[in-house]
């Protein structure tokens, strides 16, 4: 599915590395500091050959352990970081008590982890639970989850239904993931009893659609989101195609063709798949042979305009509508509802998720005195990631954003204070 691909693909991108360019000894997974702020969490990176490890560094850099301009070097468990001054600061591995779990959500088996930072007891520590995007392994919450306890917070992750070991079948069915999520939080808060303050979640991408509205069924204390959309899936859709379009420079002709197209594909996907094939078939007449029409894509309607019509009868309900989407999800609806302060983090350059109309729910919402914290950071992209553009026009991921790591954790600490790197405040 167009949706679930193109979005994974992306957030897959801000954390994928490259084989490791020379051999590097194996140090313990985990987060690593050096008592100063200096922050690298190591992971295992089971797609390179032979099988490596990547790092994240709080600052946002991160790679393949062992490559040739890695900062970071592994030796006989010993982890030391190259600074930018020329200096070498060896780095300790930070302790955690991880907890393994089974909760039980709408009749479905579910399996997570709870991570606390060791040490003395804490009964102030924030305890977040990590919400999915739409991707099906559990490697970016691996990773979030890890430098967010190397900061002092709690961090439940659990693998979304139908994903690892969780029984069920896997869906984007927001009603239904949030109802997991919300049993996610009330296992945490049993597993955590007497070692937490505030608890609430954190969600990133698709979860910014999932965990607003298990907030609501669960009394969570604040909710974190990072580039996620306050708008529906369709709207999305219709966001993204506009947003190539003005990246085409298409006449005013062609940009009402691309609404027209926007309109057709949206009742396709409200009714299943049961009505709107004939204003498709119109609209790709109208259309005809583009030049644009090769390369528009949007999450959905591109894929559709290219498609013929027999195909589009036959196999389009199997190919974009299998996964329970709900098309037409009033996602503003669910902030309306929310009590809970919201930190909401947009990336300006966002590709796949295109923050115009967010941008503006989110300030008119916080105009009405809902408690929301919205952040900007410029030159990024989905991911919260700075990238480089290819003489393609393709854009190469380089590193998450300098300060957006930070903020997520200071936030949830409710200790927001200096810079975050470039980040611009929006609300409150």
């Amino acid at each position: 599915m167009a949706f679930m691909k193109r979005r994974f693909s992306l957030l897959a991108a801000c954390l994928a590395l490259a084989a490791p360019a020379t051999a590097s000894a194996a140090c313990a997974p985990g987060a690593y500091g050096d008592g100063a702020g200096g922050l690298v969490v190591l992971t295992p990176a089971a797609t390179t050959s032979p099988p490596g490890q990547r790092y994240l560094l709080l600052d946002g850099r991160r790679g393949a352990l062992g490559g040739a301009d890695a900062p970071v070097v592994c030796d006989g468990e010993v982890l030391s970081y190259a600074a930018s001054e020329g200096r070498t600061t060896a780095l300790s591995r930070i302790a955690t008590q991880e907890t393994p779990a089974d909760f039980t959500s709408a009749g479905t088996r579910l399996v997570g982890q709870l991570i606390e930072p060791a040490g003395p007891v804490d009964p102030h520590r924030p305890l977040v639970v990590l919400v999915h995007g739409s991707e099906r392994t559990m490697a970016v919450a691996a990773i979030y989850g890890q430098m967010l306890a190397a900061q002092g917070i709690s961090v439940f992750a659990y693998q979304k239904r139908g994903t690892g070991e969780s029984e069920g079948e896997y869906t984007q069915n927001f009603e239904l993931l949030a109802d997991d999520a919300a049993a996610a939080l009330i296992q945490a808060r049993r597993m955590a009893a007497g070692r937490f303050g505030r608890s609430g979640f954190f969600g990133g991408s698709q979860g910014g659609w999932v965990a607003p509205l298990a907030a609501t069924r669960t009394q969570a204390d604040f909710v974190a989101i990072g580039f996620g959309l306050v708008v529906s899936p369709i709207e999305e859709d219709r966001e993204q195609l506009l947003d190539e379009a003005r990246t085409l420079r298409l006449a005013p002709d062609a940009v009402a063709q691309v609404e027209r197209l926007s309109k057709a594909s949206a009742r396709l996907m409200r009714t299943h798949f049961t009505e709107g094939f004939d204003d498709l078939a119109r609209v790709r007449a109208e259309i005809g042979d583009a030049p644009w029409a090769q390369t528009i894509n949007g999450e959905h309607s591109g894929d559709m305009l290219r498609m013929s019509d027999a195909d589009l009868r036959r196999i389009g309900r199997a190919r974009f509508d299998n996964l329970e989407l709900i098309w037409d999800y009033d996602a503003e609806a669910a902030l309306r509802n929310l009590k809970a302060p919201l930190l909401w983090v947009l990336a300006a350059e966002d590709r796949a998720a295109p923050i115009g109309a967010t941008r503006a729910i989110l300030s008119k919402l916080s105009a009405a005195g809902q408690p929301i914290d919205a952040y900007l950071f410029p030159d990024t992209d989905h991911g919260m990631v700075e990238f480089r553009t290819d003489a393609e026009g393709n854009r190469i991921s380089t590193r998450i954003t300098d300060g957006y790591l930070r903020l997520l954790a200071d936030w949830i600490k409710q200790d927001v204070h200096g810079r975050y790197g470039r980040a611009e405040k929006l609300t409150r």
